[in-house]
């Protein structure tokens, strides 16, 4: 006995007889349930046992899931370990900089520029403050003991002819005088800093130290500050 077509109803002879989906159609009832597009076997999408093309194939929809309490417990559970990864991952990533910055040769220097800076910084700091202890140390000890600088006197050679030299010893030598550094400014500075001083062009610096090849520590003559200078700002005189 013929089988009735799942769409018609009417009797499937078998020349135009199509088995798909577990049912049978007629060759031009198997088409798409919604626009009535014929299709093959070739071009069908089924759905629930229905032909559709592949414009109208139904497309899956996400199951509802009511908030029951235990829905809602694991929902605060997933939230919480949320968190606790996100702090973990911020606090191993705190402090770290995730810009890409190119090493250009004039991000080289200003690189190279900030490490002469910080070591000056801590030379000031560090340097300084030890030496002034120790200055301070040295100056109280001497003056407990008493030490008092008396230079040998100097021979005198008796002149040709004249009286022979008097056995008296004449007034002390005083120590040869050392000269501090001097040097003039070439250009207008801006303390940048509060270890640093500003000073204009002309300026005579004076007490100078040098503290690396980049900076150097002093006395503006004009305005009596002191602090860090740069050292291609002046020049020696």
């Amino acid at each position: 006995m013929n089988p009735l077509c799942s769409r018609c109803n009417l009797v499937v002879y078998p020349t135009e007889k199509v088995n798909c989906l577990d049912k049978y159609w007629h060759k031009g009832c198997f088409s798409c349930e919604v626009c009535k597009m014929t299709l093959n076997m070739k071009n069908y999408k089924g759905f629930e046992k229905r032909p559709y093309c592949n414009a109208h194939y139904p497309k899956t929809n996400f199951t509802c899931v009511a908030d029951t309490p235990e829905n809602l417990r694991l929902k605060q559970q997933s939230k919480m370990q949320s968190q606790v990864l996100y702090r973990e991952d911020f606090e191993k990533n705190k402090g770290k900089g995730f810009s890409v910055v190119a090493d250009t040769p004039e991000m080289q220097r200003i690189k190279k520029t900030q490490d002469q800076i910080s070591n000056v910084t801590y030379s000031s700091f560090f340097y300084l403050p030890v030496f002034s202890v120790l200055s301070a140390a040295y100056q109280s000890s001497a003056g407990s003991q008493n030490y008092n600088y008396e230079p040998a006197p100097e021979p005198v050679r008796q002149a040709a002819g004249g009286p022979p030299p008097s056995a008296g010893v004449g007034p002390p030598l005083s120590p040869p005088a050392t000269f501090a550094k001097r040097y003039r400014a070439v250009y207008d500075y801006s303390a940048a800093d509060e270890d640093e001083v500003s000073f204009m062009d002309g300026d005579v610096i004076v007490d100078v130290q040098q503290i690396d090849e980049g900076w150097m520590y002093g006395r503006v003559e004009r305005t009596g500050q002191q602090g860090m200078l740069p050292a291609n700002y002046v020049e020696a005189i």
